[in-house]
Order: structure tokens, then C-alpha cells, then sequence
């Protein structure tokens, strides 16, 4: 839908405003409706609207603006997402400035400036067709996921994005085959979850799935530690030691951060993997494994490749598919939803649910350690928010919330009372009171600067 196909609404009960804004929408080329009664408006707003500019009073001498508060939330019930413009004279200005901290646009004073009023309209329809538009592609990409999960198994996956959809989809395509694949993308995205879906969808569902994370395995018990080693092959081996690839015989062997196996241990991945022949460290008995080789990494290899770090052979081998995951930054819209799965998860049976200003925040931060870090907020979040409600100061962003955001939260005085409390506790000793609180010492004092505690030889309240 376009924004040409969007019309404005305009509700006000007197004739010459209904005709002055028609008439400069017609002039630009603006579709509009018109209503001179909150009931009118309500009946206007069964299509889709590009917009509302609406009245605060309809009534005769009514001044208070109660009127226009009713029919903005009419208006939001109805249609949730449409931008609704509050048009106000001098006496209903507070209630014009309330009701745009409850989610509207803006308010327009009267008599209004022409010109900034067309831009205004204009760019809030480019905005709501786009909206309408992303909230069709979201719903065409629920159906396509329920419709995956009724075929797959997508081990619990939780997205509603498109970028996450394509990749999900890709996973389950090639979990039929053989072929190894390579998935990258930053720390905390999902790789291991997408390797999951692949072998939980792939002929070797039932057969084992071994996980080695290659960057922690110190170098000199990399080669054990894959493919064996016979007692005595090296001081302290004692006993028979069996390796991964052996363990994963049959199976799906998963090898997390690829990129940090030194070049000695490409070589022999690099053998296993051309001829399915291995040599238990200290054997000189070669043995064979059926393996199918799932691979991730955060790093560019091709850098790596031209850095003379990673070989380039091995990484054609590793990387017959290669399934790109974006960041949690690149796709919002899958933050909302890991962040409710995550309080479900936490919440214990606690009735606890994001604020509106927890959700801004959440959506306007960017996301450093994408999912994973999502996750530990989400935690820290119902250790400290009990019952109720978490606040922005609950998920403990960092930087400068905006002022709105403050003044929305609605748990920034039990916050401050916990600080304070803490702080009392550890005699003003901020590394313990951090401690007892389970954040960082600079994570507390930026809550201390935000909350207004300051310290002397004991925290003031």
C-alpha cells in the first residue's frame, strides 16, 4: 500500500477548519476524510488511515479537551499504529502535551503554519505506509514459520524476521544433504541454534551430535582432543582417550570458532575431511569416520585467508553452504519477541511483563552482543524487577535514556531505594555493593549517576 492510498482523517467540529485543511490537502495532493463528531471519526476509521488530525473539544464552550482524550483512544484501539496529530488551541495545550507522551504524534497549535503542516502529513504517511507494509511481511512471515514448524523441527527458534526466516529456511533445506556447511555471523547471533535446526532435520537426526568449541582447547591438546590419542602418546596420557570425529562417527560434528585452529591442526581437519582418514595421536593406524562437519565463526576468513591465518583449501571445504546470520541490530524485529520468550523463560511464574519504556529501550539500543547479551539482560531483569513491571533501568543499557523513557519508568524509585540499600549494606564500598547487586562496578555507578545517589562517607538519600 502507498502513501498516495492513505487518506487523512480530520476530525474537528467546525466547518471553515474541516474546509481550510481539505482544501490545502487538495492542493498537494493529499486523499483526506472528513468528520465533525468523535462518532463520525470512529465510523471513518474502519479503513486504513494514513493519519487523523483531530480536535480536543466538539462539544459547545467545552474547553477541557476530555472529548479529544476519549476519542484518541478510540482512535488507538482501532487502529493501534495510525499517527494521530493533536490539533489544539491555547486552553487544551497541557492535555494536547499529556496525550503526545501517551503516543501521540505531535500536536498542532491553531492556527497552524501551512507549509510545516504538509511536510508533517506527508512524512507521517510514507512512515504509515511502510509500517502497514512490514506488518504484512510479518504476518506472511508467521505463516511461513508455523508452516515450517508443522513440517520441521526448528528446536524452539524464536524470530519474526524476514532476514531470519530466509535463514532458517535455507537450514532446513540443506539438512537433507551431506554437504558441510559454514555458518557465520557475530558472537551471540544463533549459529549454534541454526546448527541444531540442521541436524535436527537431517538423515543423522539420531545419531550423535558432538559440539567442540575449537577457540577454548588450548593448541597443544587440539589434536587429542579431535582425533584420539593412545595411552601414553604424551606425558599424562594415561589411559585411551577417544576423539571427537570418533565420538561423532555417524553423527554431525559441530566445530565452533573454526577460525582458531592453528594452521598445523588445518592440515589434519583438512585430510579428515578429503579422505574421512584419521590418526589417533600416538597410532599409526589410520581410521576412518563418517562425519557430517557443521562449522561457525565470527570472523572474516577470506581475510583471514589473505592474512596467511586460515587456509584457503580448507575453507572451500568448509564452506560448500554458507548460511550468513545478521545481527541482533540488523533484524528489530526479533527483539520484542526473544525479550517476552526470555521473561516467560526467567519469570518463574512471576507476573512480570515489559513497559512500554522497557520496549523502547530495548529497540533503541544497539545490541553489542546480539542475542546472547539480550538474554543475560532479560535475566538480570527479573532478578532485580520482582512483580510487576521491568523498567529500562531494570535491563541496565548504559549510556543516556531519553528523557521520555525516565519519565515513563515507573520503577525508578524502587530502583534507587535498591541502591541505596546495597550501598548502605557495603558501608559505601561500591566494588561490594555492585557485587551484591551482580553488576559491574561502572554498571553501578552509571545507575548511581542516572538515580541521583551520590556518595560521601555514606550514601545520601
Amino acid at each position: 500500500m502507498t502513501s498516495a492510498e492513505l487518506p487523512v482523517l480530520i476530525v474537528d467540529d467546525q466547518p471553515p477548519v474541516i474546509r481550510a485543511l481539505g482544501l490545502l490537502f487538495d492542493l498537494h495532493g493529499i486523499e483526506h476524510l472528513e468528520a465533525s463528531t468523535p462518532e463520525e471519526a470512529l465510523a471513518a476509521a474502519s479503513r486504513p488511515l494514513g493519519a487523523v488530525i483531530q480536535d480536543m473539544n466538539f462539544a459547545p464552550r467545552e474547553t477541557s479537551g476530555d472529548e479529544g482524550v476519549a476519542l484518541f483512544h478510540r482512535l488507538r484501539e482501532v487502529q493501534p499504529g495510525v499517527p494521530i496529530l493533536v490539533m489544539t488551541a491555547w486552553a487544551s495545550l497541557e492535555t494536547a502535551v499529556e496525550l503526545v507522551k501517551e503516543g501521540a504524534t505531535d500536536y498542532i497549535e491553531k492556527p497552524w503554519d501551512d507549509d510545516k503542516l504538509v511536510t508533517t502529513v506527508k512524512n507521517l504517511l510514507r512512515m504509515r505506509a511502510l509500517e502497514l507494509e512490514n506488518s504484512r511481511l510479518r504476518s506472511e512471515i508467521g505463516r511461513s514459520r508455523d508452516e515450517l514448524a508443522a513440517h520441521f523441527e526448528l528446536r524452539g527458534v524464536v524470530y519474526a524476521s524476514e532476514a531470519m526466516h530466509r535463514i532458517v529456511e535455507l537450514a532446513v533445506n540443506v539438512a537433507d544433504s551431506d554437504a558441510p556447511v559454514l555458518i557465520t555471523g557475530p558472537n551471540g547471533c544463533g549459529k549454534e541454534r541454526i546448527a541444531e535446526i540442521i541436524q535436527a532435520n537431517s538423515p543423522r537426526r539420531e545419531e550423535p551430535f558432538v559440539r567442540v568449541n575449537i577457540g577454548a582447547i588450548p593448541e597443544e591438546l587440539m589434536e587429542s582432543e579431535l582425533f584420539g590419542a593412545e595411552a601414553g602418546a604424551f606425558t599424562g596420557a594415561r589411559k585411551l582417550r577417544v576423539g571427537r570425529f570418533e565420538s561423532a562417527d555417524g553423527g554431525t560434528l559441530f566445530l565452533d570458532e573454526v577460525d582458531t585452529l592453528s594452521l598445523a591442526g588445518q592440515v589434519k581437519l583438512l585430510r579428515v575431511l578429503q579422505s574421512g582418514e584419521y590418526q589417533r595421536l600416538g597410532s599409526s593406524r589410520p581410521r576412518t569416520a563418517d562425519v557430517r562437519v557443521l562449522s561457525a565463526t565470527n570472523a572474516d576468513l577470506p581475510q583471514a585467508i589473505e592474512a596467511h591465518r586460515f587456509r584457503e583449501d580448507l575453507f572451500f571445504r568448509l564452506n560448500v553452504v554458507e548460511l550468513k546470520l545478521p545481527g541482533l541490530a540488523e533484524r528489530p524485529d526479533d527483539i520484542l519477541p526473544l525479550a517476552r520468550h526470555f521473561l516467560e523463560r526467567f519469570a518463574a511464574g512471576a507476573e512480570l511483563e515489559l513497559s512500554p519504556a522497557a520496549e523502547s529501550a530495548l529497540l533503541g539500543y544497539d545490541w553489542p552482543g546480539n542475542v546472547r547479551e539480550l538474554e543475560n539482560r532479560i535475566r538480570r531483569a527479573t532478578l532485580v524487577a520482582g512483580d510487576g513491571s521491568v523498567s529500562p533501568l531494570h535491563l541496565d543499557l548504559g549510556g543516556e535514556l531519553p528523557a521520555a523513557v525516565i519519565e515513563m519508568s515507573d520503577g525508578d524509585a524502587a530502583e534507587r531505594r535498591e541502591v541505596i540499600a546495597a550501598l548502605s549494606s557495603a558501608r559505601g564500598v561500591v566494588a561490594r555493593a555492585a557485587d551484591a547487586l551482580g553488576i559491574s562496578r561502572q554498571a553501578l555507578y552509571r545507575k548511581m549517576a542516572r538515580l541521583g545517589v551520590e556518595l560521601e562517607r555514606r550514601p545520601k538519600s
